[in-house]
């Protein structure tokens, strides 16, 4: 088996592992005790993502500054306490210029996938807009939207709905200044 073979069998197993790692969102489930956790976890015992203790890692950024903001049924609009939210991104990213960040839309699972797909759009826009109205750089940036098709709740329940009606924050090294 050539090298290439071999290096996408151990990312797929990788990133099957990933889905399988109950306390990635921290203690509590996302949003819970433990913190934030974004895509890549909640930095707790998780390699690669430095020590939640170091203003200056990912898994600080996850935990300490918060790496999502939440919103209204069928809204985009940011809520006062998602703005200090992405204000402490902004903050944290000016003060950390190797990063580079794609910010993640989703949606509830009420609506067809192609609203749940442009809300999500527009929540992610909505995230964005504000970090560059606080001084981050565009270049350092894009948005995906996932609409309804990665929730962190199942469940049909108002509790479930609030958590996956969201815009996240994912570093990516690299940005350069």
């Amino acid at each position: 088996m050539s090298l290439l073979p071999k290096a996408l069998l151990v990312v797929a197993a990788f990133g099957l592992a990933a889905c399988q790692n109950p306390d990635r969102y921290g203690a509590g489930g996302a949003g819970g005790a433990g913190g934030n956790g974004g895509m890549y976890g909640s930095g707790v015992g998780t390699t690669g993502l430095g020590d939640p203790n170091d203003p200056k890692s990912i898994a600080y950024f996850n935990q300490r500054v918060g790496d999502r903001v939440h919103f209204a049924v069928d809204q985009s609009t940011l809520s006062p306490e998602s703005r200090t939210t992405l204000q402490g991104q902004a903050q944290w990213l000016q003060g950390n210029p190797q990063y580079a960040i794609i910010i993640e839309g989703h949606a509830d699972e009420q609506g067809t996938r192609e609203y749940n797909l442009a809300l999500g759009a527009r929540r992610a826009s909505a995230a964005q807009d504000f970090l560059i109205s606080q001084g981050v750089q565009p270049s350092r940036m894009r948005t995906v939207s996932y609409g309804k098709e990665r929730p962190i709740a199942v469940c049909a329940e108002e509790a479930c709905f609030a958590q996956n009606r969201r815009a996240v924050t994912v570093l990516s090294a690299g940005a350069g200044s």
